[in-house]
This record gives C-alpha cells, sequence and structure tokens, in this order.
C-alpha cells in the first residue's frame, strides 16, 4: 500500500526550496519625488486626512450619521510589497467620505495638471466608486462637513457602474454670465477591466483645453475640452424658436401609394399559399388499413381498477412496430407544394410624393445665454483639497500613491518606484491563483479522498506548491489545511525519528559470544580477550572477560 508521508515529505522539500530560492519582496521607501500633493499613506497619514462627519436630517426630525463607512490605513490583503500600506474603504453598502488640504492652491494658469493615483478592487465586485474629487479652493477645510454638496472643479478615477466600468473625468464650469456652475461629462469615457489587481488612474490636462486620460500608464482617450464634452463648455449661437409651431398643411411624407396605379385584373388575393402535389404518388407498400399508433399489448388492468368507480379501463397506446417496417400506415394523403399562382394581397407602388416640402424644423433664433470661452481651463476654479465621497457595495477598496501637481515626468517616476514594482508580482500570484481555481473546476473529475486519498492528498499538495513557488504566504493563506498539514507532517516525522532513535539506543543490549562444549579450542582463543559493552541502566561500570575454555 502507497504511503501518504513520503508524499507530503516531498512536497514540503520542494515548497521549502522555492520559497528559499524566491527573490524576497521588495521593502517599501518614501519616495523622494516632491510634489504640491503626494500620499503614501505613512504613519503621520491622520494628520493630514479628516473622515467626515456629516449628518443628513431623518424622517421624525433627527439626525444620523451620512457617510458610516470606515477607513482604515493598512496592507493589502495580499500584500506584494513589505511595509506598502494604502487607504481602505473598509464597509460593504456604505456611504465613505474622506478628505485632506494642500498646502497651498493650485491653479491652472500657465502650467498642466496631472492627477495620478492608485486604487485596487480587493474583492472585485460591480459596485463601487474609486473616484477622486479636487476640492475648490476655500472648501479643503471642510474636513468633518464634507460631503457630496461640497464644491468641486475635477472628478476623476474609475467607477464600477453596477454592471460595467467607466473611467470618469468630469469638470464644473462657470457661466460667465448667469454664475452658475454646469458639470461637463467626456461623451466616451474610457471602459476598460479592473479586476482585483492594483489599477494606475492618470489625468494630464494642460492650458490649451488638451487632455490625456492613462490607465495603467497607456493613453486611452486623448482630446480637446472643447470637442469631447457634455453638454458642451459654450452653447450654441442660434437655438430653435420656442415660439415657432409647424403648419397644419405641412406635408412631410416624402412618399406615397400611386394613386393612379390598379389592381391587375388577372391578379387572385384569395388564391392559397399551397396547393396538394398532384404529381405525387402513394409510395408502394404503404399499409393502408393498419393504425399508426394501437394500444399497447404488454400493459395489464391494474388490480385495484374499479370500472364502476373508475369507467371502463384503456390500454394506453403505443406506435404500430408495422409502420416501422413500412413507408406509412393509416390514409395516405397527397403532400403540399408551393402555389405557382399566389399573389398575396395587392398594394399600389411607392412614388415620390410631388406635395412634399422636407422635414419641417422650428426657425433659428439668437441664443440669449450664448457665450463664448475658448480657455475654459484656465477658467478653471483653483483647487485647494482632495475629497474621496462614494458610495460602494463593494468593500476593501484600497487607495495608494496620490500625486497631484504639474509635472509629467514625476509622476512617471513615482509610478516607476511603487505601480510598476506591484504589477508583474500581482500579475505572478493572480495568474497562479487562476490555475488554482482552474484545477478547482476540475475537482469534479479528481476522486474523492474516500474513493483514493493518496490522489486525494496528492492533488491538495501540488496545488499548494504550485502557489509556494510564486508566495509561500499566499499559498498558506489560500489553502491553510494543506499548509498546516504539511508542517505538521514534517513535525511528526522528526518526532518520531527522535523517540526512534532514543528507543533504539536505549535497548541496546550487550553482545555476547556464546560457546559451545563442542567447539575445539584454536591457538587464537588462548590470546583473546572480550569485555562486554556497558549496560545503560545507570549501574557501575562493570567489565566482563570471557572465560576460556580447559
Amino acid at each position: 500500500m502507497r504511503s501518504v508521508a513520503p508524499l507530503a515529505l516531498l512536497a514540503v522539500a520542494v515548497s521549502s526550496v522555492s520559497a528559499a530560492d524566491e527573490a524576497p519582496k521588495p521593502t517599501f521607501t518614501p519616495t523622494s519625488v516632491k510634489a504640491p500633493f503626494l500620499e503614501q499613506f505613512t504613519d503621520d497619514w491622520s494628520e493630514r486626512w479628516t473622515p467626515s462627519e456629516a449628518t443628513k436630517k431623518t424622517a421624525v426630525g433627527g439626525e444620523t450619521w451620512s457617510y458610516v463607512g470606515k477607513w482604515e490605513v493598512e496592507e493589502p490583503l495580499e500584500p506584494v510589497i513589505v511595509g506598502d500600506k494604502g487607504l481602505v474603504a473598509k464597509t460593504k453598502a456604505a456611504h465613505h467620505a474622506i478628505s485632506a488640504p494642500f498646502q497651498k492652491p493650485i491653479t491652472f494658469d500657465d502650467k498642466p495638471l496631472v492627477v495620478q493615483y492608485e486604487v485596487k478592487y480587493q474583492k472585485g465586485g460591480n459596485c463601487g466608486g474609486g473616484y477622486v474629487k479636487l476640492l475648490e479652493d476655500g472648501f479643503q477645510t471642510a474636513g468633518k462637513e464634507f460631503d457630496d454638496k461640497t464644491p468641486w472643479t475635477i472628478m476623476f478615477g474609475p467607477d464600477l457602474t453596477c454592471p460595467g466600468t467607466k473611467i470618469h473625468f468630469i469638470f464644473r464650469h462657470k457661466n460667465p454670465i448667469t454664475g452658475e456652475f454646469e458639470e461637463k461629462h467626456l461623451k466616451l469615457p474610457p471602459k476598460p477591466a479592473f479586476g482585483k489587481v492594483t489599477n494606475l488612474y492618470t489625468l494630464h490636462l494642460f492650458p490649451n483645453n488638451t487632455y490625456d486620460v492613462r490607465f495603467n500608464g497607456e493613453s486611452y482617450n486623448l482630446g480637446n475640452l472643447l470637442e469631447d464634452f457634455t453638454p458642451p463648455v459654450n452653447p450654441p449661437k442660434e437655438i430653435d424658436d420656442p415660439e415657432d409651431k409647424k403648419p397644419e398643411d405641412w406635408v412631410d411624407a416624402k412618399r406615397i401609394p400611386d394613386p393612379d396605379a390598379k389592381k391587375p385584373d388577372d391578379w387572385d388575393e384569395d388564391a392559397p399559399y399551397e396547393i396538394p402535389d398532384e404529381d405525387a404518388v402513394k409510395p408502394e407498400g404503404w399499409l393502408d388499413d393498419e393504425p399508426e399508433y394501437i394500444p399497447d399489448p404488454d400493459a395489464e388492468k391494474p388490480e385495484e381498477w374499479d370500472d364502476e368507480e373508475d369507467g371502463e379501463w384503456i390500454a394506453p397506446t403505443v406506435r404500430n412496430p408495422k409502420c416501422d417496417e413500412a413507408p406509412g400506415c393509416g390514409e395516405w394523403k397527397r403532400p403540399y407544394k408551393a402555389n405557382p399562382a399566389y399573389k398575396g394581397k395587392w398594394y399600389a407602388p411607392m412614388i415620390d410624393n410631388p406635395a412634399y416640402k422636407g422635414e419641417w424644423a422650428p426657425r433659428k433664433i439668437p441664443n440669449p445665454d450664448f457665450f463664448e470661452d475658448l480657455t475654459p481651463v484656465k477658467s478653471l476654479v483653483p483647487i485647494g483639497g482632495i475629497g474621496i465621497e462614494l458610495w460602494t457595495m463593494t468593500e476593501d477598496i484600497l487607495f495608494d500613491n496620490i500625486y497631484v501637481g504639474h509635472s509629467i515626468e514625476d509622476a512617471e517616476a513615482l509610478a516607476k518606484e511603487t505601480y510598476f514594482v506591484k504589477k508583474p508580482l500581482e500579475e505572478a500570484a493572480e495568474k497562479a491563483a487562476n490555475k488554482i481555481d482552474d484545477d478547482e473546476d476540475e475537482e469534479d473529475t479528481v476522486a474523492s479522498f474516500k474513493e483514493d486519498p493518496i490522489e486525494f492528498v496528492r492533488n491538495k499538495v501540488f496545488k499548494f506548491m504550485s502557489l509556494a513557488r510564486i508566495d509561500p504566504v499566499l499559498a498558506f493563506k489560500t489553502h491553510p489545511e494543506t499548509g498546516a498539514g504539511l508542517a505538521l507532517s514534517v513535525i511528526t516525522l522528526f518526532g518520531m525519528l527522535g523517540v526512534l532513535f532514543g528507543v533504539v539506543g536505549a535497548q541496546q543490549k550487550p553482545i555476547t559470544k556464546s560457546a559451545k562444549k563442542t567447539d575445539a579450542p584454536s591457538p587464537d582463543d588462548k590470546k583473546k580477550t572480550e569485555t562486554a559493552p556497558v549496560a545503560p541502566a545507570g549501574g557501575a561500570k562493570e567489565e566482563t572477560p570471557l572465560k576460556k575454555r580447559k
């Protein structure tokens, strides 16, 4: 019978070698990049960030917390950089809000704006925001009062849209005539897949009104604020006259039935679509007198059947076996074919309408609200802080490495130190986890423990080993039972070996040479004097010379 212990020992040995050969995980080191605002959520993060305590009125006149979602700064659930922490929205199905002020306002006069940060939907999900709001200068100190009504200038970032994905880019533009703000939404926002790994979101906004929305370092949407947003920045110069009405005699039917057309005399609207095929011939061997179904000859009336109460018993019918051996049974009928004389209902042909005037549209008048802002970026209200205010059905959304500044090069340098270090490590771990998931999908074809315990254990061990080659810690988190079992096997094995050697050494007996009376003395016997080993029972050493035969 095969033994499980050697297999378990082999697995531990292999995984130990894999763990030993694996390069150590990188360790988090704060960046040297400088920016008007840069956040890596180091130990002093709470000195900058303030969770919202905003309230709202209840139906009975009291107040309740609007933002009950909890925030924590902690390592990811599956860390790949030692000591790297992020801001995590912890609560499922809750509103979250938190904000941080800048040291000084950021304007849009002559430098590009660069916004970049990471988001990781650690548990996936299909409903959950991950966007940030750049708050209007003057409202960044709202802190505990920060809510969905706090004025902001730009909203940017990912959103799981129940279902689907989207990268928002929205800005609030001020009407120079009325002074009112209006949200302008990107017409075609990028919709990449987010998955459960860390993703990098970047926005470049330039004083010449151009922008670049980037995802994981690649440009996904490049355009101009004057062309790509809805509603447009500048209203139309002319609008439809609301007082103009379509005349009652206006003809907007482009084509009409020909009034001069007449149905041909030979057009028969009553002719059927199909008619019997008169050329068809009954197949030879057709059984006209045999029914297609007959009473089942093997059926028997149930013993409990009562004709008076249940009525006359009728056997169920089955297909007549004779019909299977012949072309057919019963009365033969001619098949149908398409009727060559069929024309259907007659309709007059369509012609161009001589009275057609075209599509009616109201006349245009000058737009009383028209204005023209050719530099909308420079018109944006300066920003003084950053806020995260969202509703999510997904918990454990992680934010990290937030950059708000003017340097594209500095933002890229930060990404190289952070995101592009995480990316290959997370992809490798995800690939291993997906392979394990695929293997688990095939478990229906694998023998259970009762059917084949050796194969069952072997399967579990190899899954553990595959993941341990990439991340031993993740292997123990994903398969704790297997990891614990392997560790226990090693401890048990060494314990058994220790006990075994201890017992053997304690029970070893003196080796003595017995002499037979019939042995003949030899010359060498007179020269040998043997001494028995010392017994380990705790007594004094005692030598026992062997007696020579006389």
